[in-house]
């Protein structure tokens, strides 16, 4: 199954392109399921049919699906509180009924990982749509899985847990039950969770469509997100230019100075699909079949972080790491034992290194058209001469 992450700069018509690229997919023949964590029913109103917390029928091969995350923040809690009851009996804890829970912030976006993991999964369709929140949102989101993964490896090794035989025996001298066994199989539960929703952003058939509406803010945006998603590893399928008006615009008519605007920013944005403006807000099947969204590119290139040798030239390897966009004086980078830390602008990311780094030392760094170059020298007492 194919999936793609609709997201883009705030207020460019996000929402209308994922419906219209799902609308487009589903009529070429491809079983579609499209999205949303939105807590209004934006991806219903741009479908022309209402969604709600059960996937809907709204085409032919064509379903929508807007996730509950009230409904599933209460099942969490309530499972939670009865896998810890004996905690929290210990400390005196009241629990809290399904009926008083709301969700909290971030709910809907968690709840938006699950939905995505569970129908990449289920397999039942080839095209997956998933309409994103704002780019700089949507960048922190994608980066949830593998950051919450390395808390939890940090906090609670894997490797204690080869001490949870003990844990009876020593509730039993205690006098009281021991809680540490509950936490480390939540642990392990959530690192399950997390590592399939991590395998879906990292399979090479997920890709990035960017939409924005051309003009200077549009130009920043996409320039932004270009670099999070390439430090995410994550391919751009294509850049979607919405909105845009009709040649006679830019001559005559009170929108020349957009209309210049417009044609300035497509100007440094080679290759985009441009979507006109239709004249108002898209509304259903008619208006969405009239937006001309490009088709599914179903080989955008993925993001390589390759490892060239050049021990025999240079007595170095490099780490290619592409990072377009990226300003010299904005980058960062620090050595954590077998991690790097990478900081590019407002993003940064931890990143373990490949095993034959990890026997070498950093040997400086250069930035060169859109791509970091980070050298690593072997270490003599880790890299036998002759290896």
């Amino acid at each position: 199954m194919r999936t793609l992450l609709i997201t883009g700069s705030g207020g460019s018509g996000r929402t209308t392109i994922a419906a219209a690229t799902a609308h487009h997919a589903a009529a070429g023949g491809a079983r579609t399921l499209v999205l949303s964590a939105d807590r209004s029913d934006t991806l219903g109103a741009a479908l022309g049919t209402p969604t709600g917390t059960s996937p809907v029928r709204v085409a032919p091969r064509l379903t929508a699906w807007r996730p509950d995350a009230a409904a599933g923040f209460r099942d969490d809690l309530t499972g939670f509180q009865d896998r810890a009851s004996t905690l929290l009996d210990l400390v005196g804890a009241s629990r809290l009924d399904a009926e008083e829970v709301t969700p909290l912030p971030g709910a809907e976006e968690l709840t938006l990982l699950r939905a995505l993991r569970d129908a990449a999964l289920a397999e039942a369709h080839d095209l997956l749509v998933v309409d994103l929140p704002p780019a700089p949102q949507a960048l922190a989101l994608l980066a949830l899985p593998e950051e919450l993964r390395r808390y939890l490896r940090r906090l609670l090794p894997p490797e204690r847990q080869a001490a949870r035989a003990l844990r009876p025996m020593l509730g039993r001298l205690a006098g009281v039950p021991m809680p540490a066994e509950q936490l480390y199989e939540t642990t392990a539960r959530w690192d399950l969770e997390l590592a399939a929703v991590e395998a879906v952003l990292a399979d090479r058939r997920t890709a990035v469509r960017l939409v924005a509406e051309p003009g200077p803010a549009g130009v920043d945006a996409v320039r932004d997100a270009r670099l999070g998603l390439a430090l995410r590893g994550l391919p751009v399928e294509a850049l979607v230019a919405n909105r845009v008006l009709p040649e006679e615009a830019a001559h005559t008519g009170p929108f020349t100075g957009i209309a210049a605007q417009q044609h300035k920013a497509l100007g440094e944005w080679s290759g985009a699909a441009t979507v006109a403006h239709l004249g108002h807000d898209p509304r259903g099947a008619e208006d969405l079949a009239a937006l001309a969204v490009p088709a599914v590119n179903p080989a955008a290139s993925p993001v390589e972080w390759p490892v060239v040798d050049r021990l025999a030239q240079d007595g170095v390897l490099v780490w290619h790491i592409p990072l377009p966009g990226a300003i010299r004086e904005e980058l960062d980078l620090v050595r954590r034992g077998d991690e790097l830390v990478v900081s590019a602008g407002a993003f940064r990311r931890i990143v373990a290194l490949p095993s034959v780094l990890r026997r070498c030392g950093v040997d400086g760094a250069a930035l060169r058209d859109g791509e970091l170059c980070v050298r690593f020298a072997p270490d003599p007492g880790l890299w036998p001469r002759g290896q």
